[in-house]
């Protein structure tokens, strides 16, 4: 109790004794942190035409989770309002298919990679001065996939259905994505230069997936896949 006690008065003592900051028009600066992407998407039904199979009813895809290397700048064009650049290293995500409508329960579909570059319009709530500074923001992202692969339990299982006694090779591409983004946050100074960071994205982020095979052509589609992820960032800035 002690020790909670001590570390409650520490954390409340820094609290009171932030700096008062405000951003202004010609300030730059940059956060770099933790930005986990989590994707709360839906899907098409999946069609298998390689095998004669329209949409499957009680099918769709799923996306997981990952979190990666958050990158922003934002410059300021007034005391409230700025320019931000959001970047990343890259998110590398599973991609499984529920085939329950098929009979065929859950399979993994395989992965891949994507970059979801956004430039955002962000306003500082005007008449925060001090050291809490939240803000709002919309924007405009570009999400560009890359290094698909495919699952060799998928290849395998299609390889069954074909009838090829044995596994087939497969390739995925996914569709690049343009759409919107809402963004809500706030910076806390801890001196003129450094500042906390925390902040809430949706992002807009619809494809369309294809399976191929070099002779059999193509063998799975799913016309819209609804990714639409928050992302979640926690970051460390500083001001130039």
């Amino acid at each position: 109790m002690k020790t909670l006690f001590t570390t409650l008065t520490i954390a409340s003592a820094t609290l009171l004794s932030a700096p008062a900051f405000a951003y202004e028009p010609g300030d730059f600066f940059v956060r770099a942190g933790a930005a986990m992407v989590d994707p709360n998407g839906d899907s098409d039904p999946i069609a298998i035409p390689g095998l004669g199979l329209g949409p499957i009813p009680d099918t769709s895809v799923d996306v997981d989770d990952d979190t990666q290397l958050g990158l922003t700048a934002t410059y300021m064009f007034t005391a409230n309002l700025g320019l931000e650049l959001l970047a990343s290293t890259p998110f590398k995500h599973d991609i499984s298919a529920d085939l329950g409508g098929a009979g065929l329960g859950t399979a993994p579909v395989g992965d891949t990679k994507h970059l979801p570059p956004t430039v955002s319009a962000v306003w500082y709530i005007a008449g925060s001065t001090d050291a809490f500074k939240p803000y709002l923001g919309v924007g405009i992202n570009y999400t560009t996939f890359f290094s698909e692969s495919v699952s060799g339990d998928l290849e395998a299982l299609v390889g069954d259905l074909a009838g090829a006694g044995g596994p087939v090779p497969l390739e995925m591409e996914l569709d690049d994505s343009l759409g919107v983004a809402f963004t809500a946050g706030f910076d806390y100074a801890i001196d003129a230069q450094w500042h906390l960071n925390a902040s809430v994205r949706w992002i807009e982020i619809d494809t369309e997936a294809e399976i191929t095979n070099r002779d059999l052509g193509t063998i799975i589609t799913v016309d819209s896949v609804d990714i639409d992820p928050w992302v979640y960032q926690i970051n460390v800035g500083y001001s130039f």
